[in-house]
């Protein structure tokens, strides 16, 4: 009776569907929300984002620009196609974009990147958004230390590196807002999606407390959390995720074969990318001390947001009457 209880009820089948995409019903929905879009005006608003190769970054970079901004769009490895392809649609439509290079494993390199947008803008980034991430599949116990290393470096020490290089200049002008891109997977997940939702909920808490510490600053931290999108990252993930499989010993890949055997994935649904650049656009455009600490993103389901209220009650509840509740309830009172 015990070994019962404790099969799963998915077949062989429906997990490798689950695991073809970021999670269950995380894909599902329209095709897009662009119905009814706002357009807020960003014009004198410097921001600079990460990972602007592909996805989010890629196509914020141009959304933002066209709303006025001044965007520092930042990759690593340049030149590269990638770098052109965007310094071209930028030239195209006499776009205020600059193009740095930024590699968010190195300290160096955030510090040179962050230092120079500083001093193309003329002082203090009004605006960071961390992200820049990778995502591999697999079960736990196949992520090696080698990739789990990678993985934290990446997507949260890379976050760290990003905000302790431009918050200096914020809290001296006592303004900003870091966005740091995480996931409906940082509050919620899926079997044999790996340590990537371990990040996540790494990046959710580390910026909640950022967010509380930094009212007396007048800085504000939105966290993102997408659904399932049609960009690169799984894709690009795959050039993790595939080594670490030939690394792996055959007896551990055996004792989650199913789940091996879903590991390698495309990112797909019908959703639009773009979602998630008009969201932050909006929250840009938002009055200081009025944006929202967590903004889920997904014309489908959003499983995290019962999490989210829960979790924004239960911070009350414990610190509100405490010499942080004024922060507290500043951060999680907001809409």
């Amino acid at each position: 009776m015990t070994d019962q209880v404790r099969k799963p009820s998915l077949n062989r089948r429906q997990l490798l569907g689950a695991t073809a995409a970021t999670g269950f019903a995380l894909t599902a929905g329209p095709a897009s929300a662009a119905a009814g879009e706002s357009k807020p005006d960003l014009t004198g608003k410097s921001i600079l984002i990460t990972g602007c190769s592909s996805g989010f970054g890629y196509l914020g970079a141009l959304h933002y620009a066209e709303r006025g901004a001044k965007v520092f769009a930042t990759m690593r490895n340049l030149p590269r196609a990638e770098g052109d392809a965007l310094a071209k649609a930028a030239s195209d439509q006499d776009l205020d974009i600059t193009i740095l290079e930024l590699d968010v494993l190195s300290d160096g390199s955030v510090s040179k990147a962050v230092a120079e947008a500083e001093r193309r803008n003329g002082g203090a980034l009004d605006v960071v958004i961390n992200n820049a991430g990778i995502g591999t599949g697999a079960p736990v116990e196949l992520q090696d230390m080698e990739m789990m290393q990678l993985l934290f470096d990446t997507n949260v020490m890379g976050y760290q590196r990003v905000a302790r290089a431009a918050l200096p200049k914020m809290r001296a002008q006592k303004s900003g807002l870091v966005v740091n891109v995480s996931s409906q997977l940082g509050r919620v997940m899926v079997p044999g999606m790996g340590l990537y939702s371990s990040t996540k909920f790494a990046v959710e808490s580390m910026s909640e407390q950022m967010a509380y510490e930094l009212v007396p600053h007048g800085i504000d931290v939105t966290i993102v959390q997408p659904g399932g999108f049609p960009t690169k990252i799984w894709e690009n993930g795959n050039q993790y995720t595939a080594p670490m499989l030939e690394r792996a010993d055959d007896e551990r890949k055996a004792a989650y074969q199913a789940l091996v055997d879903g590991a390698l994935r495309n990112s797909g649904g019908s959703t639009d990318p773009v979602d998630v650049p008009r969201a932050i656009a909006d929250v840009i455009a938002k009055a200081p001390g009025k944006r929202p600490l967590r903004l889920p993103v997904h014309p489908g389901g959003k499983p995290q947001l019962a999490i989210n209220q829960v979790s924004a009650q239960t911070q009350v509840a414990m610190l509100g009457n405490s010499p942080f509740g004024p922060w507290v309830k500043d951060v999680n009172e907001r809409s």
